[in-house]
C-alpha cells in the first residue's frame, strides 16, 4: 500500500488525541497538527471517504476499523524510530521526535524491520 504521509499525519493525531483526551474534535486536530480549520474540514471529508473515519452527530471523530489499523501501523513506526535514535544512536529525545515524524512516512518495510529487529534484540538484553 502506498503511504499518503498527510493521511498518515491525520490518522496519528486522531489517536493520539484519542488516547490522551478520550474523544476528538476536528478543532483538536486543527491545534494539535497547526493547521487551519477550513484544511481540517477538508481532510476529514476525505477521511470518511476512504472508510478511515466516522463522525457522530456531536461531530466527535472515531477512527473505524481501518483507520485503527493505519494509524498504529503509523504510530507504531513513529515510537520504533524515536526509541531507536534515542537509545541506540544518542539523539535528544525532541530531534528524535522530529526525525521520527517526518522518516515514518518514507522509510522502507526493510529498513523499518531491521529496526524493530535490532531493538527487540535490546529488550532480551
Amino acid at each position: 500500500m502506498k503511504r499518503n504521509e498527510s493521511v498518515e499525519d491525520y490518522l496519528e493525531s486522531i489517536l493520539v488525541l484519542r488516547e490522551e483526551k478520550g474523544m476528538v474534535r476536528s478543532i483538536d486536530i486543527a491545534r494539535h497538527l497547526d493547521y487551519s480549520k477550513p484544511s481540517i474540514s477538508r481532510a476529514m471529508t476525505l477521511l470518511k471517504e476512504q472508510n478511515y473515519i466516522i463522525m457522530d452527530k456531536d461531530r466527535l471523530i472515531r477512527l473505524t476499523d481501518a483507520g485503527r489499523v493505519r494509524a498504529n501501523e503509523v504510530y507504531g513506526r513513529h515510537k520504533a524510530l524515536t526509541r531507536y535514535f534515542v537509545e541506540v544512536l544518542g539523539v535528544s529525545p525532541e530531534v528524535a521526535e522530529e526525525d521520527a515524524c517526518n522518516i515514518e512516512h518514507v522509510i522502507s518495510e526493510e529498513s523499518m524491520g531491521k529496526i524493530s529487529e535490532h531493538l527487540a534484540t535490546l529488550d532480551k538484553a
